[in-house]
């Protein structure tokens, strides 16, 4: 039976993990990822769970240690935030090319420099190509689920590949809120019992990892990996809907939030979608058909699906909590114009926001909302909340 607990989002992720039980977990920590694995740790000497807490020395050695215990057949997972992502780069293209089904949550923070440990999205943005899937979540009650589906998405046999849930630094991860917590003997069973493909240490069946691949067969081998990354969306609301069952909350690649008939519309990942949901209701009040799309999923990127999903939209903001550093806007806004080019007649405009914990507000939200109703359109990148 479902209790309610006031858990932050770094507890509520722990408490998944402590449910999932998995057989290997690496930590090193970074802030605002730490009390994360203070969390789990805490399970692990209670003897909440039975898994082998390795402590090692860098983000990269946790990364490397994760990849080898899924490639010798455990269940896997670790933990990370922003410059230790970044410390990770070599080992998580090779936990994806690999094909590990790692579960890896990620405190979203800022990059250094300036030092900065507050949220934008740039560490997870950072690795949207390396061919792991990316699960963002908008609250606490968000990080639980997405991190217990993670497990069943990862480890289909048409996947096989990592994934990493994010959460806002400090926003959602710090911030306590009432989760609705599932029974560990649900979660148990809903994750099952780990059957890898291809495991290292079955003398019957010996197997290579990592070995070389030159221009013989390397492609062969990354195609299948996108094919991956393709079936995973069904695989994702093929879990959702499964997790639904248990608690009444099916989570798909997005929310459409009042977008039946919206004509102006945002695009947002993470936590600011709470704040612009009331925006949308105060403006529908008034008679303006106005609309948010939350997309949960970006890796893979729902491009048919979000199609269909803003077809009314006349004019659309699409939110980026990242840079793209290429004049043009950030990931998002660029994925999101790309699939509309000659499919839509809709202005896209761009907002870059909230870079290194910048508050994001209501009035904020409304001057976007505003631009949109008075046609306001940039070819460029737009700054919101910037001092000139």
């Amino acid at each position: 039976m479902a209790k309610t607990l006031a858990l932050t989002g770094n507890e509520a992720a722990a408490y998944a993990m402590m449910q999932i039980n998995p057989d290997v977990v690496a930590a090193y920590p970074i802030t605002p990822q730490t009390a994360l694995m203070q969390k789990f740790a805490d399970f692990v000497a209670d003897g909440d769970v039975d898994t082998e807490l390795i402590l090692v020395e860098s983000e990269h050695s946790a990364m490397s240690a994760t990849v080898g215990a899924s490639a010798a057949g455990a269940r896997a997972m670790t933990a990370t935030a922003a410059n230790g992502l970044a410390l990770m780069w070599e080992i998580v293209y090779i936990a994806a090319s690999t094909r590990l089904p790692i579960v890896m949550p990620v405190i979203n923070r800022a990059l250094s420099a300036p030092i900065n440990i507050l949220c934008d999205h740039s560490d997870s943005m950072g690795c949207r190509d390396s061919g792991w899937i990316q699960i963002y979540s908008e609250n606490a009650q968000e990080a639980y689920e997405n991190t217990i589906q993670a497990v069943r998405i990862a480890e289909h046999p048409n996947v096989f590949l990592p994934v990493m849930v994010t959460l806002d630094g400090f926003i959602i991860s710090h911030g306590m809120e009432d989760v609705t917590i599932l029974e560990k003997a649900e979660v148990k069973k809903f994750v099952g019992q780990y059957k890898p493909h291809y495991p290292l240490l079955d003398p019957d069946k010996p197997v290579s990892y990592g070995a070389i691949d030159f221009h013989d067969y390397y492609f062969e081998h990354k195609r299948p990996q996108a094919d991956a990354m393709e079936n995973a969306k069904g695989v994702i609301l093929e879990v959702g809907r499964e997790f639904a069952a248990l608690n009444g909350r099916e989570l798909g690649l997005f929310e459409a939030y009042r977008m039946d008939d919206a004509e102006i519309v945002t695009i947002i990942l993470g936590s600011t979608a709470g704040t612009a949901r009331p925006v949308v209701d105060e403006l529908r009040r008034k008679g303006i058909k106005a609309g948010l799309l939350k997309l949960r999923v970006f890796r893979p990127f729902p491009a048919e699906e979000l199609v269909e999903a803003i077809a009314h939209a006349k004019r659309i903001a699409v939110m980026d909590r990242a840079d793209g550093m290429n004049s043009i806007g950030g990931p998002v806004f660029s994925e999101i114009r790309a699939i509309l080019y000659g499919r839509s007649s809709a202005h896209i405009s761009n907002y870059i926001y909230g870079l290194g914990g910048r508050d994001i507000d209501i009035e904020m939200m409304k001057s976007v909302f505003q631009d949109l109703k008075d046609g306001k359109y940039a070819e460029q990148a737009l700054y919101l909340g910037v001092r000139q």
